[in-house]
């Protein structure tokens, strides 16, 4: 089998294991499936579940397209054009409940071929980060920690490296580099090369792939029964509010996909149901809320 062939497989399993693990722990909720087909090629799985007890709004899509290169993708790949291949699972679940957090993650694996169909390119892409409202650090160590423990087989570099890149990559640069959340790991751009084969970059986005369950699912069980106030809700879709000002501005998939005409209901699913904004808000010093925003920046948690 080849390594398109595993990844594809890989990312149906992780979207059938992720759904079914967040449908136990919601009770209530079930995922609905859209799926579409890329006029150019290919197609995709849109999950999304709403109104849950634990999930107020979330989506766990995958996609596998080709066909002709667009013209927007070669000049930001730095190429001439030709046949590509693209396959990946994207999500993101936003919790009902302020203390519980919402967490995105993705794994990707893209070809590109020359006019004989040979492949001429290929390389991965993916990471996990966790967004807490409220946060008790043993649950920060906890996400970074499991993500820890499926690099460190590969090398004992690559958790400082990607959780680094993650740290720099998802930060509001218009409000003052306030991190996004606490991070977790991310890479792009791993190509196959003398040290490490296309096999040991899929092996490495599988263990991190299936990391994501563990890393997650235990700080959900443990905060989604938690009370919460008006307040706190208030609190939670202030917060809001600054990961759609990072989707919308800064994140690169949501540009290129709103630039290449992508299917608008995948592209967004990640913005959450609510959110707010008001105007110089500030939070009381020395409040739950205030010590959450000393979190908003890079630390070492494992």
């Amino acid at each position: 089998m080849s390594v398109k062939e595993k990844f594809i497989s890989l990312i149906h399993q992780l979207q059938d294991d992720i759904c079914t693990a967040l449908e136990k722990i919601d009770g209530k909720a079930t995922f609905r499936e859209d799926r579409w087909e890329r006029p150019g090629g290919g197609g995709g799985k849109t999950r999304v579940i709403v109104d849950g007890n634990v999930f107020e709004k979330g989506g766990v899509n995958t996609s596998v397209v080709e066909g002709e290169l667009p013209e927007v993708m070669a000049k930001q790949f730095g190429v001439t054009g030709g046949q590509f291949m693209a396959c990946g699972i994207s999500l993101v679940i936003h919790p009902l409940n302020p203390y519980v957090p919402t967490v995105h993650a993705n794994w990707r694996y893209f070809e590109l071929y020359d006019a004989q169909g040979n492949i001429k390119d290929s390389w991965f892409g993916g990471g996990a980060d966790l967004t807490p409202y409220y946060l008790d650090e043993e649950d920060g160590k906890h996400f970074h920690r499991t993500f820890k423990n499926a690099c460190d087989p590969f090398g004992a570099a690559l958790y400082p490296l990607y959780k680094k890149q993650c740290d720099e990559y998802f930060v509001n640069k218009h409000r003052n580099n306030e991190t996004r959340g606490i991070g977790g790991i991310f890479y792009d751009y791993l190509r196959p090369d003398a040290s490490r084969t296309a096999e040991d970059l899929y092996l490495f986005s599988k263990a991190t792939g299936e990391a994501f369950i563990p890393a997650y699912l235990p700080i959900v069980e443990k905060t989604k029964d938690l009370p919460y106030t008006t307040a706190n809700k208030d609190w939670q879709e202030y917060r809001r509010g600054r990961y759609v000002e990072f989707n919308l501005i800064h994140d690169r998939g949501t540009l290129f996909g709103l630039k290449t005409n992508g299917r608008i209901e995948s592209i967004l699913m990640s913005l959450p149901p609510r959110a707010r904004w008001e105007y110089d808000y500030h939070p009381e010093p020395g409040s739950a809320e205030a010590r959450m925003v000393e979190y908003l920046q890079p630390r070492e948690w494992a």
